[in-house]
């Protein structure tokens, strides 16, 4: 069996990581996946979405479950008051949209943060501290355990 190291971890987990968008024809949220030493950093634009529209939670399996209402009903609301208003382009995102991460295995599930700030949601996930690797060493051997 051959190695793939560009579909190895973390890679593979964010290339497969299904993403669902419904509402408007606009593109997917657009998302950043950063690694410092310390954490993973998330940014996913979510324009127009204030922090009660956008739901952010952590399921089994590790999986990191991002999920937006959108801002359709308001704008439902707001055709109806404009009785008069005629649409002639409508491509700014208002639907809602769904994400799953599945996250690497050394991260600190009860420290996860999420802040949607100027339209963009940044959630931090700390990542556990490495062990140092071993030294190579020679083991002795015996004739009983």
């Amino acid at each position: 069996m051959a190695d793939s190291t560009f579909f190895g971890d973390p890679f593979r987990r964010f290339f497969w990581s299904p993403l669902v968008w419904s509402g408007s024809p606009s593109a997917p949220a657009a998302m950043d996946w950063l690694e410092t030493p310390s954490s993973h950093i998330f940014k996913i634009d979510v324009p127009g979405s204030g922090r009660e529209a956008v739901k952010v939670q952590l399921e089994e399996g590790n999986v990191l479950s991002i999920r937006s209402e959108g801002s359709s009903a308001t704008a439902a609301k707001e055709e109806q008051q404009l009785k008069e208003v005629v649409w002639h382009v409508a491509e700014r995102g208002r639907g809602s949209f769904s994400r799953q991460i599945a996250l690497p295995d050394n991260v600190r599930a009860d420290q996860i943060k999420a802040q949607v700030e100027n339209g963009v949601l940044t959630v931090v996930v700390p990542k556990e501290p490495i062990p140092p690797k071993p030294k190579p060493r020679t083991i002795a051997v015996s004739s009983k355990l």
